[in-house]
This record gives C-alpha cells, sequence and structure tokens, in this order.
C-alpha cells in the first residue's frame, strides 16, 4: 500500500526519516509525508495550489501546527507543544490548587468542552465535577464556573495566538496581504474551544474563522493528499 502521513510544521528531516521508516517497516510500499497544515487546508477544501497565501492554524492533541501556505507548500511554520492535552492539564491542575480537589482527564476535558473560555464574554457555563478532596481524603463535588478557568486556559491560548503572530510578522507582504483579505483558518479539536478564534483574532487583527468539521479536517486532507501524490505519478 502507499501510505500518507501527516506531521509537525516544524518536524526535522532526522524526525520525518524516523516517520518514513517506521511506516515502511510496517509494510507500505511508498510514503508521502505531508504538514498537518497542509492537510488541514486540503481537508477543509482550500486550493493551496494557487500562487496565493493562506494562513492555517491546526490545535491538536498534542501540538498546535501553525503555517503560511502557498503554491502546494508551507512558506512560514511554526510548532508549539500546547493543544488541547495540554489544556486538560492546566485546568486539571488548576481545580486542584483552587479547590483542593482532584479530577480525573475525562472530567478536565468535559470542563474544557463545556466550561472554558478563553475571552471574557456575555457566556458564564457552569459544571458540577466529582473528585477527590485534598482536605478529608473523601469523595467531593463542587459547581465550576467558566470565570474559574478563564486565567489559566487564557494564559495556554495567548502562547498559541503569540506563535501566530510571529508567524505572520515574517511572511511576506504580498502572502500577508492575502491572507489578511482571506482570514485565518482554524482546524482541529482545540479550535473548538470557546473563545479561540475570537482571541487570535484579537491579537493578530486578521479575521479568523473555524472550520467545520474541525476534528477531521486534517484526517481528510491527509487522504486527498495520498491520491493527489498517486495521480502526480501515474
Amino acid at each position: 500500500p502507499r501510505v500518507s502521513v501527516c506531521v509537525p510544521a516544524a518536524i526535522t528531516g532526522i524526525e520525518a526519516d524516523a516517520v518514513v521508516e517506521a511506516v515502511m517497516a510496517a509494510g507500505a510500499r511508498q510514503v508521502f509525508l505531508v504538514d498537518e497544515p497542509v492537510a488541514a487546508a486540503l481537508g477543509a477544501g482550500l486550493d493551496i495550489r494557487k500562487p496565493m497565501g493562506c494562513m492555517v492554524i491546526d490545535i491538536g492533541g498534542g501540538s498546535t501546527d501553525i503555517a503560511v501556505i502557498s503554491m502546494g507548500g508551507r512558506v512560514r511554520a511554526a510548532s508549539l507543544p500546547v493543544a488541547g492535552n495540554a489544556f486538560d492539564q492546566c485546568i486539571a491542575q488548576y481545580v486542584q490548587e483552587k479547590f483542593n480537589i482532584a479530577i480525573g482527564p475525562l472530567t478536565a476535558e468535559a470542563l474544557k468542552k463545556q466550561v472554558a473560555c478563553c475571552t471574557k464574554s456575555e457566556f458564564e457555563g457552569v459544571m458540577e465535577i466529582r473528585g477527590h478532596s485534598w482536605e478529608t481524603n473523601l469523595p467531593a463535588r463542587r459547581l465550576v464556573y467558566t470565570r474559574d478557568l478563564y486565567l489559566p486556559v487564557q494564559e495556554l491560548a495567548a502562547r498559541i495566538a503569540a506563535t501566530a503572530r510571529n508567524v505572520l510578522e515574517s511572511t511576506p507582504p504580498e502572502l500577508a496581504a492575502d491572507i489578511v483579505d482571506r482570514g485565518i483558518v482554524l482546524a482541529g479539536g482545540g479550535a473548538l474551544l470557546r473563545g479561540m478564534d475570537a482571541l487570535i483574532e484579537q491579537r493578530t487583527g486578521v479575521n479568523t474563522l473555524t472550520v467545520q468539521n474541525a476534528m477531521h479536517v486534517v484526517a481528510v486532507g491527509t487522504g486527498k493528499y495520498a491520491e493527489i501524490m498517486s495521480r502526480m505519478e501515474s
């Protein structure tokens, strides 16, 4: 089989070789590597082959990959280890420090999805958590509101926004102008975090939109990339 694998945008040559070797060892006849932001753009239906710039931010589970793409490849790119898993861990740690209640990863993820927000807004969610009290060593429950989680969530989201701004600042003027016209595209499960698009738009000054089916566009785009490469070789 021919296998297409999406990899972080800032992957090194040694890491890329390791990925290829691992997939070949698993029985692949040929391996195509595609940057995660490029795969996200393909999955979202963007035409990346034109000489125009588009900026994609893919917020996955383990990393956030940011890239400016033009003519089918990345022009500027950056990766940082702040994504969905980091938000879960930060929420769990903050709840433990503030309320003296230890919660599991599933509860932290539920708080992220139902309550957390990156920006101060009119939204005010609430969720009852159940965990282990460090004060009594017994099971405990507590109501957690959006305002309780704003500080840790906003701090991590601000790091993503700052990296996006750095990538945008280093982008060639012509491509930067295209991005201002077309906007920034958000993809990945982390893009669904409430207020993420508004925060990035606020920090970069560029209209930011979350694609439909954000959780699956990278997988869809990876499949499309394999089809494109197969057609080019046939």
